[in-house]
């Protein structure tokens, strides 16, 4: 025989989802792809500070940068974007607002970095598009 205090409950109709904060299955999925493409971001960001080798520049692109640089630059952001996820995936709202803008400015990193890897730049950008779209469509805390 179980018996209950006045007040508490057993918790059997709240959802998991809500006891944690995440709150939506869209924020699970942004969050996921965010620390994937992060950490995609980080490893690409290394490779170019390594060894300039592993990318092949095209010839005369109009946005031709320093491949050094873009490799700090894809470092930073991956650490950044990686965390960002990791603070969504543990129901941090101020991670969406957050979220949408990193993912934005990788799509536009990536961009930049279509001469150096093409397939996996636009593998990004697309991503990114799919990280912004689940940020902006899941509900708010207060339609919940």
């Amino acid at each position: 025989m179980t018996s209950h205090v006045s007040g508490a409950h057993s918790g059997a109709g709240v959802r998991s989802s809500e006891r944690t904060g995440i709150g939506s299955g869209w924020l699970v999925f942004a969050a996921v792809l965010m620390i994937f493409g992060g950490l995609m971001t980080l490893f690409a960001g290394i490779a170019a500070i390594a060894d300039d080798d592993v990318f092949v520049a095209t010839p005369n692109y109009v946005f031709e940068f320093d491949l050094t640089g873009w490799g700090w630059v894809h470092l930073v952001m991956g650490v950044v974007i990686t965390l960002a996820g990791a603070a969504l995936l543990q129901g941090a709202t101020w991670a969406r607002v957050v979220g949408v803008g990193l993912a934005g400015l990788a799509m536009l990193a990536n961009f930049l970095w279509i001469p150096y890897a093409p397939f996996w730049a636009i593998v990004l950008i697309a991503i990114n598009v799919f990280v912004i779209w689940a940020l902006c469509t899941a509900p708010s805390p207060a339609e919940r």
